[in-house]
């Protein structure tokens, strides 16, 4: 969707405002991406379709990836056979991630012209994995939800479904408002997860009677989640009520969404993390990595100029290095 906007609102963009609703024991967060998320699209000035995937996928990370407790990394990956063959988002704690998606031209114009654009049918089979990184001193861990044409949120589901046990509803939206003549990239999302405090209250839903005679009436109907809990079901059903142009709206704060969500209820607002667009990469970080490659591969990629160059795939900036710099760090390391 577009949406058109005149208004400077630079301070209630790029930020998580995580909340609680103590009544209907949940909690979750809110995002909205601003000049970070457009600065990523425009820079790789992917197709549109290709362009809204990727922004939910970095709206998706960083709901998640700001609820880390520690300096680590957050990443999420996916590979599949669809248009878009692979996207990473990488979330590095506190406060700034980066991402990057790779096209399968040929099935990016045929899903085009077959007008089969929405995220999980360019995404097509495959896999999705999120990926929790404390550093060197532990353990990965790594959670993995197969990707079957779904939607990023139902993928999403699945992941704390399967991975983590937690009742969990999210809600993604990516379009453009246009700002100083020119349509800019927004992105937003909001997550709320179940946690009560007795553990009783996480029981699962009754049985379907499988053997009902045919035609007749079940009532209640099966809770998606399993869980057959009167506060969870009211804040699940809020949270899907969320359109998108009340996640991509800058003029409406996170704080007056959760307020018309929850007023009857009572959310209670924390304070906001505010979230930025920057790349690891370095000059160090490349040469490093040009000094594990072979030597023939060393040599395959050196240009006209003389030079080994090296374009990072997230954030386009270019490093340049003579063969001669690489193989004395080459000769250095061997003694």
């Amino acid at each position: 969707m577009a949406v058109d906007d005149t208004m400077s609102t630079a301070g209630l963009d790029d930020r998580v405002i995580p909340f609680a609703v103590p009544d209907l024991d949940v909690r979750g967060r809110v995002v909205r991406l601003g000049a970070s998320i457009d600065t990523i699209l425009e820079r790789h000035a992917y197709p549109e379709p290709v362009s809204r995937a990727l922004g939910e996928a970095a709206a998706l990370t960083v709901l998640l990836g700001t609820a880390l407790k520690f300096e680590g990394r957050f990443q999420l990956q996916t590979k599949s056979d669809g248009a878009i063959s692979m996207m990473v988002v990488d979330f590095n704690a506190p406060d700034n991630f980066r991402a990057v998606a790779q096209i399968d031209e040929a099935r990016l114009v045929e899903a085009i012209a077959l007008d089969k654009v929405s995220t999980g049918e360019l995404l097509g089979e495959g896999h999705l994995a999120m990926t929790v990184d404390q550093g060197s001193a532990t353990t990965r861990y790594q959670g993995i939800v197969a990707l079957k044409g779904q939607s990023l949120e139902e993928a999403a589901h699945q992941y704390f479904r399967q991975s983590e046990q937690i009742p969990t509803r999210v809600r993604l939206g990516v379009g453009t408002v246009t700002t100083g003549g020119r349509p800019q990239w927004r992105a937003g999302g909001i997550l709320v997860q179940f946690m009560p405090h007795s553990p009783d209250r996480l029981r699962a839903a009754d049985m379907h009677p499988g053997d009902a005679p045919e035609g007749h009436q079940i009532l209640g109907g099966t809770d998606p989640d399993g869980i057959a809990d009167d506060a969870w079901a009211e804040a699940r059903s809020l949270v899907e009520t969320v359109e998108d142009h009340e996640l991509l709206d800058p003029t409406l704060e996170s704080e007056r969404l959760l307020y018309r969500l929850f007023h009857e209820r009572g959310a209670r607002v924390f304070e906001p993390v505010v979230v930025h667009e920057a790349c690891r990469c370095s000059r160090e970080r490349v040469l490093s990595m040009l000094r594990g490659f072979a030597p023939e591969d060393r040599k395959a990629m050196i240009a006209d100029d003389g030079k080994l160059g090296v374009t990072c795939e997230f954030c386009s900036r270019r490093y340049s290095f003579d063969p001669a710099e690489v193989e004395e760090g080459q000769a250095a390391g061997s003694e």
